[in-house]
């Protein structure tokens, strides 16, 4: 992989010892929230329903890298049920240098759910050593919420709909400091309009798909004028740009 921006004099860089090496402070009352997403050159984030006909081996050394340094890996339902989320594992590497900084050897899962329409069997599930957290509302089925509750920890945040400020404030009482969130595209949406997001990794592939993917988040329209990001680095691997802003 190589460095565009910020010029210096290395060429070659490795993601995973270069990301871990970059600053995410918490915030005052929350955990630093940044994001992981892949866009086609013209903006769609999915082939036939699912992001990983964009990707390749570049994009996941990407994925790998930004996950290694998360302490919670944060999605939406749909995106766990349509990608088949597992229980994130990691490699013996990465599992020891998080240790050595004092993380757990592996980030949780923590899914976003007002509905719990989540299938108890599904293999994220299955590892009792990193349960799931479910992130849920007070109008969440009772029945669901107790099903659920067997195999994951439910966090209640918020009455209709999950309320991710408060949301976040719940992981971060749990002892996270970073959150990295991987949609889906709604989700990010709703990251944006409560101007939670800290800094915004984007993978662009090189293809075109037209017709009508969806971007890389939507929802409501955020209640003040936009919040700045800066270019904060730039590599390029197989025609692949990993493109990195954070919050001004």
């Amino acid at each position: 992989m190589y460095k565009l921006f910020p010029q210096d004099d290395s060429i070659n860089v490795d993601p995973a010892t270069a990301i871990a090496n970059e600053k995410r402070p918490p915030r005052a009352n929350r955990p630093w929230v940044y994001t992981n997403m892949i866009a086609s050159v013209d903006g769609g984030t999915a082939v036939d329903g699912l992001s990983g006909g964009l990707g390749g081996p570049a994009d996941k050394s990407m994925f790998a890298a930004l996950r290694s340094v998360a302490d919670i890996i944060l999605a939406g339902s749909t995106t766990v049920r349509d990608e088949e989320y597992k229980s994130p594992q990691g490699t013996e590497d990465i599992r020891s240098a998080r240790v050595a900084r004092g993380q757990a050897a592996r980030p949780r899962l923590a899914i976003v759910t007002s509905s719990l329409h989540l299938d108890r069997d599904l293999p994220l599930f299955n590892d009792p050593d990193n349960r799931p957290i479910i992130l849920t509302s007070k109008s969440a089925p009772p029945d669901r919420r107790r099903e659920l509750a067997a195999v994951s920890d439910v966090i209640e945040a918020g009455d209709e709909q999950v309320d991710l400020p408060l949301a976040l404030r719940s992981l971060g009482a749990t002892g996270a400091r970073r959150v990295l969130s991987e949609g889906g595209p709604s989700l990010n949406g709703q990251l944006i309009a409560d101007d939670l997001v800290d800094e915004w990794n984007l993978s662009i592939s090189p293809h075109l798909l037209g017709a009508n993917s969806r971007r890389a988040a939507v929802g409501p329209v955020p209640s003040g004028p936009p919040h700045g990001m800066h270019l904060a680095r730039v590599w390029s691997d197989d025609n692949f740009l990993f493109c990195r802003w954070v919050r001004s």
